[in-house]
């Protein structure tokens, strides 16, 4: 194997980010694009320095019709590879790509921990971090949708952790692809990338390409700054939510049976607005079907203040949050989020 820069910078940013530690069972979701070979090949060469032991994993959603013969593709790459390798298939196509994304990590979490990898890496790149970035900005997000694709997290709430690691961060879509081409590494071409049907599609060939042309040529690293910037901050904010939701925020069931949560109104008040919507936002996700908008939080928060009695309008799954307080007891001054019987 020669020695290449870009096996030099991986193994340096390995290194200082103690991403995956000597010794590490991994296993590499290959797509079969360059990303992901590059990443392949990168862990395979780097492999007898750090002492890891690596598999492939390929998840076929059964959205194309050559689905299929992707995944033989993959499955021939890795037994060339001589690696382990697993082709898990789609019952049925995700309706979404929410759902798909979701498919994809439940099945790669079950496979790492039957086979016990405790790390699962994937091919994302500066440019993917760049293009989610200015996606999830289109869409009016918070500082949660910036912080996006982190270098490693758990995949799941699941013991044993098992982390997603991302080591191509730092490397451009340009760096893996002049890897694939020097390694003559044979990439399978998706051609729903592109299809500027989708979003994300359009980001990545029209809108990137615009702003660097008439506004920063190197929008990309900016973006992905933003997000390296906004992904500290977002821990912090997230630590100290995390101990004013304990604080303020209680479970109960109705006589019905039915979950109700209380909160408290007087703490929270007393915390800064940043934070009482991360404590509202982490409540609504549990209490709501789908994840909250901005709207149904900013609900809560109008209640923080307001007279006794007041109510919000009706939640999806039908609650609603009402003000109940006690003009005696201080500490019963609450806002009681359930079903309307509930509340009374």
């Amino acid at each position: 194997m020669a020695w290449s820069l870009i096996h030099a910078r991986l193994h340096t940013l390995l290194r200082k980010r103690n991403l995956l530690p000597k010794h590490t069972p991994i296993l590499i979701a290959v797509s079969g694009g360059q990303d992901s070979l590059c990443l392949a090949q990168l862990l395979i060469d780097l492999s007898p320095q750090w002492n890891w032991s690596l598999a492939i994993v390929h998840c076929d959603h059964r959205w194309r019709e050559d689905s299929a013969d992707n995944a033989g593709h993959v499955l021939k790459l890795g037994q060339e590879w001589n690696l382990p390798t697993w082709i898990e298939t789609a019952d049925h196509p995700a309706r979404t790509e929410a759902s798909a994304r979701a498919w994809r990590y439940d099945i790669v979490a079950d496979l790492a921990r039957t086979e016990g990898y405790t790390a699962v890496v994937t091919g994302h790149t500066l440019s993917d971090r760049a293009e989610t970035v200015l996606y999830n900005l289109i869409r009016g997000t918070g500082l949660d949708g910036i912080a996006t694709l982190p270098w490693q997290r758990p995949i799941d709430e699941q013991k044993p952790v098992i982390q997603l690691v991302r080591p191509l961060l730092d490397f451009y879509r340009e760096d893996t692809g002049q890897f694939c081409q020097q390694r003559q590494l044979p990439i399978w071409e998706d051609g729903t990338n592109q299809d500027v049907a989708f979003r994300r599609n359009r980001v990545r060939q029209e809108l990137l390409p615009y702003l660097q042309e008439h506004f920063n040529p190197k929008v990309e690293q900016a973006l992905a700054q933003l997000c390296e910037i906004t992904a500290a901050d977002t821990h912090y904010l997230n630590e100290q939510t995390s101990q004013l939701y304990r604080q303020v925020i209680t479970t109960s069931k109705a006589s019905d049976g039915t979950p109700r949560w209380g909160i408290l109104r007087q703490p929270l008040n007393a915390a800064p607005l940043a934070l009482q919507r991360r404590v509202i936002r982490q409540l609504l996700q549990q209490a709501l079907p789908k994840p909250p908008n901005f709207e149904q939080i900013e609900k809560i928060i109008f209640l923080l203040q307001a007279p006794n009695g007041s109510r919000s309008d009706t939640y999806p799954g039908g609650l609603i949050a009402e003000v109940h307080r006690n003009s005696i007891n201080q500490k019963s001054d609450f806002i009681y989020l359930g079903a309307p019987e509930a509340n009374t």
